[in-house]
């Protein structure tokens, strides 16, 4: 029993070391850092997210600053 929890264990780390292995170590604390400033997030909440939720909130993140930036094209700025 303990065996088949341990290799469970294992897949299931290997699973998230896959899934965030586009991600440099610079990037996540860029990421994070504007996630907290923009969204308003602490790093308490994104330390919890899940890998895929995490994807959600930087697409958010993403297009807020889009819009931002056509906004002040806009005014001319």
């Amino acid at each position: 029993m303990w065996s088949r929890e341990h290799t469970s264990t294992k897949r299931i780390r290997r699973f998230f070391f896959v899934g965030l292995s586009h991600e440099t170590l610079e990037n996540y604390y860029r990421v994070n850092f504007q996630l907290v400033n923009e969204l308003g997030y602490s790093l308490t909440e994104l330390d919890y997210m899940m890998p895929w939720e995490r994807e959600i909130y930087i697409a958010m993140l993403i297009a807020s600053l889009e819009e931002k930036r056509q906004q002040r094209e806009a005014q001319g700025h």
